[in-house]
This record gives structure tokens, sequence and C-alpha cells, in this order.
């Protein structure tokens, strides 16, 4: 199986997305206090970095 650049950035845009989805959870389900800000802010860091890969894809 070749990788090339648009099937790494498929797959990181992939990885970014389950760990924004995860850190959401972490911040809704378990850290209900002031963490929870923290872990919805990276969480949405997360999801702007997988926007900007998937806008990659095809250009690289």
């Amino acid at each position: 199986m070749a990788m090339n650049k648009n099937t790494v950035l498929g797959y990181a845009t992939l990885i970014m997305v389950l760990m924004g989805i995860l850190l959401v959870a972490l911040a809704v389900f378990k850290y209900d206090e002031i963490a929870g800000y923290g872990f919805g802010a990276v969480a949405l860091g997360f999801f702007s970095i997988a926007w900007v890969f998937n806008a990659l894809k095809g250009r690289v």
C-alpha cells in the first residue's frame, strides 16, 4: 500500500477528529468543573487543525 501525501493528510485528519471527540467527551462527562473548559478549548483547536488538514488534501 503506497501512502502518498493525501493519504497521510487523510489519516492525520481522522486521528485529529477522533482525539477532538475524545476531548469533548472528557470535558462533558468527566470534568464538569473549570478543567472542562480547558479540555473543550483544546478540542476546538484539534478540530480547527483537522479542518486545515482536510483543506490541504489535494493541494499538497
